[in-house]
């Protein structure tokens, strides 16, 4: 059976990879996933050097992101600038840096493998198979624990690329419910772990696969059974707008008229009960603090109580100096959220953080543009960043209590453990988004990273979405209502309640550095303990 692995053990890892990334969204393929991992295992256990080691996860990894990432390359078509071609280059080339992480993770296992100090007081030649048990237990344990912290890492060396972590697979399952204890870089080390148990089960070691799978089985129905809590009468009305414009249309002048007056249409009626209007991000070609009468419109859409939360742009000006003329020019940006009142007033806004970089800002410009390069994001000056997590108060009115909203625009609720104000916990998430540029499997992979923020914090998340997919997250990560692609319209209902904080919430992501420990100390002792 492993004949052909073992014959072209590079090729075999390059394809697994390949396959492995039909686990995620939309194919939702999780066995064949941790099938592929299985065979990862193997190639790592038969690898005779750590080059060997380094190169079988290098090229799985290359397999890996290169089809989890195909959407990308849409993006590019959107932008004249650069050739559309380029974008399925650009995904290659990502590929290639990110397929780093996966290489570090299978030569860790492979060298702290070969470097545990191991005990067998049996003698040559007894206990042979519970021996070779030893070896691939503390191996599996080491990669599960080498591949957490490769995925930690890179959510954070050159700002970080967290999409698609491993464990975002297994939503399907109920195991992400550990979400809540060791977070989602933990979970990805759980479905190394499951992985694992399929290879001690075709190295007929059934009784290590046992102690690997039944406490997986146990997480699986927990999850499975864990629901939220039930949302109390007189919660929060909310209204999630889904425009169905498409990022080819977004920018043109001549349409503006008529996406406002979508929006207008799809925010409804006032009612008498307040409610809480989500439109989603850059919604709008305004600069609120700025245009008086851009408010004013926003404003006669609302009720007495209502809160409109809208993305737009918030700009900076500096001073320049040209034929003894002083003017402004604009110097930066900021992907902004605001929260606008019945009285036109700008109640709070929230700057996006962590942004895109070739999409929101243009890393080394200096020495990019001259060569025709640009960001994917229309406009001359870059996105400048925010301070980061924080919650903003939407005041108490007709009924409705005082909240507080924390807010993560787009990109940045892939991040795992950086989502939330710790110190002023809000009552739930808003996350703005625009995925209108990225064909069919970014938006759906968005949605379930998104929810695995939600079972990490015990906090419900509102997500609306120019194109799809803008949905009602509650604090499980089950998805009460959601609109697809491509289609127009609203959710509307009550807001879901918040759990109290999670032992994530609390320890973020030290809860799975320690697992990661937990992980490296079993294998350790294993090798060590007799049989």
């Amino acid at each position: 059976m492993m004949q052909l692995p073992a014959r072209f053990p590079r090729l075999t890892a390059l394809l697994a990879g390949f396959v492995a990334a039909t686990g995620f969204e939309p194919l939702k393929l999780w066995p064949v996933t941790l099938a592929c991992f299985a065979l990862l295992l193997w190639l790592i256990e038969s690898a005779p050097t750590h080059r060997a080691a380094f190169t079988r996860g290098w090229l799985f990894g290359l397999g890996h992101f290169t089809l989890g990432l195909n959407w990308i390359a849409h993006a590019f078509t959107f932008q004249d600038a650069m050739p559309h071609w380029f974008g399925y280059g650009a995904v290659v080339l990502l590929s290639l840096y990110l397929a780093v992480y996966p290489g570090l993770a299978t030569l860790g296992a492979w060298w702290l493998s070969s470097i545990l100090p191991s005990r067998n007081r049996e003698g040559p030649g007894v206990g042979t198979e519970r021996s070779e048990a030893n070896n691939n237990l503390p191996l599996i344990l080491l990669f599960a624990a080498t591949w957490l912290i490769s995925e930690y890492l890179r959510a954070l060396v050159f700002t970080g690329f967290a999409w698609n972590p491993l464990g975002v697979t297994l939503l399907p399952t109920g195991i992400t419910i550990a979400a809540t204890l060791i977070g989602t870089y933990g979970v990805s080390a759980l479905a190394v772990l499951a992985a694992g148990a399929i290879f001690l089960v075709i190295k007929r070691q059934f009784v290590p696969a046992a102690a690997i799978a039944v406490p997986l089985c146990a997480l699986a129905i927990w999850g499975q059974l864990t629901q939220a809590p039930p949302t109390p009468a007189g919660a929060p009305l909310i209204r999630v707008v889904q425009p169905n414009i498409g990022q080819d249309e977004k920018y043109s002048p001549e349409l503006e008229e008529a996406h406002f007056r979508t929006l207008a249409a799809l925010s409804g009626q006032p009612r008498p009960a307040p409610r809480l209007i989500f439109w989603p991000e850059a919604a709008i070609p305004a600069y609120l603090d700025m245009e008086p009468q851009w408010r004013a419109r926003l404003a006669s859409l609302l009720g007495p109580g209502d809160l409109l939360m809208t993305g737009a742009t918030k700009v900076y000006f500096k001073q320049v100096e040209k034929d003894g003329v002083i003017t402004n020019a604009l110097a930066g940006a900021a992907n902004s959220l605001f929260i606008v009142s019945p009285q036109a007033q700008l109640l709070g806004r929230y700057d996006k953080a962590h942004l895109v970089p070739y999409g929101e800002y243009l890393p080394m410009r200096a020495l990019l543009q001259p060569i025709g390069l640009s960001r994917l994001v229309p406009g001359d000056a870059d996105f400048w960043p925010g301070p980061g997590p924080q919650s903003l108060p939407l005041p108490a009115t007709l009924g409705r209590p005082q909240l507080s909203m924390g807010v993560q625009i787009c990109y940045e609720i892939i991040f795992s453990g950086q989502v939330i104000d710790a110190k002023n916990r809000p009552a739930f998430l808003f996350n703005p988004s625009n995925d209108a540029w990225f064909g069919s499997w970014g938006p759906v992979q968005h949605l379930a990273q998104a929810r695995l923020r939600a079972i990490e914090e015990g906090m419900p998340i509102i997500r609306s979405t120019p194109t799809g997919v803008s949905a009602v997250i509650d604090a499980r990560g089950h998805v009460l209502r959601a609109l697809g692609l491509p289609r127009a319209g609203y959710l509307e209902g009550a807001l879901p309640p918040a759990l109290p904080p999670t032992l994530f919430a609390h320890l973020g992501n030290w809860a799975a550095i320690l697992f990661m420990a937990l992980l490296a100390g079993l294998a350790i002792a294993i090798r060590r303990v007799k049989g």
